[in-house]
């Protein structure tokens, strides 16, 4: 299987524009982001728990990352409400469920074998910094190598001059409306845009996204 499989390609999926498909385990569903492969695959997808069900024990043969956009994800270490940031390296495994029901932001078979940082991060008791324009504010996540995961804030009216991406950059809107000179992306807006792409970013009525930049340029 093949999904906005071409990273040398910008990609955008917003809102609507894929439909649920249901994975093997009962109450599971997927909108499927890109795909490189069948059920085991290098895979960008959001996911959604009815309550109560749960995924079978599995083992993490790429690393999973992942973030909670609602609801408690759960496992055997631990609850992670909405808000909360995880990274699960290659070799680690679990047996995740949902008591209530959640949506989770997951990619798949993407670490580098040397990212062993194995944690979590409640982002909503996190501290963000300035960042690298006036009216943005920053929460890094994690860095390895030239991949970079951080949390950005938009104020309302926030504009930058151009954005150029080595190794790419991966966005998905949190909330508000993130914008380009490329069209408008409301909450829940996955946009990918390949090694070297250049866009003008901004936001007239402020946002947060999800932003993983560095990580794109040697996928063929």
């Amino acid at each position: 299987m093949r999904i906005n499989a071409d990273f040398s390609q910008r990609a955008v999926v917003r809102p609507g524009d894929v439909d649920w498909v249901a994975s093997p385990m009962a109450g599971v569903e997927r909108q499927m982001l890109d795909r490189v492969g069948e059920e085991v695959a290098r895979a960008t997808s959001i996911v959604r728990y009815a309550a109560g069900s749960r995924f079978s024990e599995h083992v993490h043969g790429g690393g999973e990352e992942f973030f909670v956009l609602d609801g408690v994800f759960s496992d055997e270490r631990g609850d992670y409400p909405a808000g909360t940031y995880v990274r699960n390296p290659i070799g680690t495994r679990h047996a995740p469920h949902s008591e209530d029901g959640c949506t989770i932001f997951v990619k798949l078979h993407q670490f580098d074998d040397k990212d062993t940082a194995h944690f979590s991060i409640d982002t909503r008791a996190a501290e963000f910094r300035p960042g690298w324009a006036e009216g943005l504010s920053v929460l890094p996540l994690h860095a390895f190598g030239a991949e970079s995961v951080a949390l950005v804030r938009w104020e309302p009216g926030t504009t930058c001059t151009g954005r150029r991406h080595p190794g790419g950059a991966e966005i998905l809107v949190l909330d508000g409306v993130f914008q380009d000179e490329q069209g408008d992306y409301p909450a829940g807006s996955w946009i990918r845009h390949p090694h070297l792409a250049e866009h003008r970013p901004f936001s007239e009525q402020g946002c947060q996204i999800y932003m993983k930049t560095g990580h794109l340029p040697d996928i063929a």
